[in-house]
Order: structure tokens, then sequence, then C-alpha cells
């Protein structure tokens, strides 16, 4: 038996149905709660009081439960960074958005000195990584080890961010000046 006034070992006593039909909200949810604890004692069953929060999982400690107070972990400590950003991620549908951009962010111990040295990424659309090289043989030399970049970088950010390469060499000089154009006449007849 406990002083606590949530938890009396008497029975709630009976309302008439009248009473029932005016209570209202936090009143009615009381009362039958109320009842189903009176109900669960006179079966001889423990009545609790349930538990006042989630239980939050701590980063490090899956797995591990504690059945006393003291010193040890516990779910008000701090976190490791890492761990946190990446519960946050995780949390917020963040995932993907994070490993795409892994990719530009590591892409140099990802693919390599040399290679870095002269391409770089662009865009990643849709799966589809554009890669700059800084001339055409290094767009030849990337297209040849295509299938090696696709697994250092599926090993590095995951499998599924990047499904393709498009390389691409330099650009060359645009010969349209200003900020509109007008097409050209077309093709002429030169055999008339």
């Amino acid at each position: 038996m406990t002083n606590d006034p949530g938890e009396s070992s008497d029975p709630a006593p009976a309302v008439s149905p009248e009473e029932l039909t005016r209570m209202r909200g936090m009143d009615l949810v009381r009362r039958t709660l109320e009842e189903a604890r009176g109900a669960a004692r006179s079966q001889g069953k423990d009545v609790g009081r349930g538990r006042s929060a989630p239980v939050r999982r701590v980063a490090g400690n899956a797995g591990r439960r504690r059945s006393w107070s003291g010193p040890g972990p516990d779910v008000r400590d701090p976190q490791p960074l890492g761990a946190a950003t990446r519960d946050l991620a995780k949390v917020r549908g963040w995932s993907s958005r994070v490993a795409e951009g892994s990719v530009f962010g590591r892409w140099r111990t990802v693919v390599g000195d040399q290679i870095a040295d002269h391409a770089n990424p662009t865009a990643l659309n849709e799966g589809v990584l554009t890669v700059s090289a800084e001339s055409t043989a290094w767009a030849t030399q990337l297209r040849m080890v295509q299938s090696q970049l696709l697994a250092k970088i599926a090993a590095a950010v995951g499998d599924g961010v990047v499904t393709s390469l498009k390389i691409v060499g330099p650009v060359g000089p645009s010969w349209r000046k200003g900020r509109y154009h007008v097409a050209g006449r077309g093709p002429r007849d030169t055999y008339g």
C-alpha cells in the first residue's frame, strides 16, 4: 500500500451512468484507468505506474541494461559527435544526402592523389556522378578504370549512392558572344 494518490488500494467507487455521461476529457480517462487498476488488483496482479518516459538507446551501449543506480553510462551523458550526427541524419532522413556530400568531400582520399590532381567531381544527380577531367587523355584513362572507381566509391560511401560515372573532358571555347543567340540560316544548297 502506497501513499500515492494514483495507486490507492481500494477499488474506485461505483459511478452512475448519468454521472459518466457528464464526464469529459481527462476526468473520463482517469476514471477508466482507476477502474482498470481496481480490476487488476482484484485479480491479484501487480499494478504499476508504467514508464514515465521512453527508453532511449545510448550510442555504444547496445544490448547492456543496468539494474542499479549510480555511476555508469546514462542517456544524459555526452555522446560522441560522430554517433550523434549519424543518429540525427538517420532520424531526419538525411542519410542519402550525407552520403552524396561525402563523395565530394572525400574525393581525394577515395580515388587517390594522382586521379584527384587531374579530375574533379562536378555533379551527382540520381546516382550518376559527373567527373570533369583536365584533358581528353585523362578522360580516356578514367573511362578505362571506371569500374575500379565505382568499386572504390561504393566501398567508401556505400552501395547505391553512385551507380554510374559520366566522365567528360575539357570544354572547348564557345564562339557565341553576348547573352542572346539567333539560330543560323541552316544548311545551304551548294551544288547548284
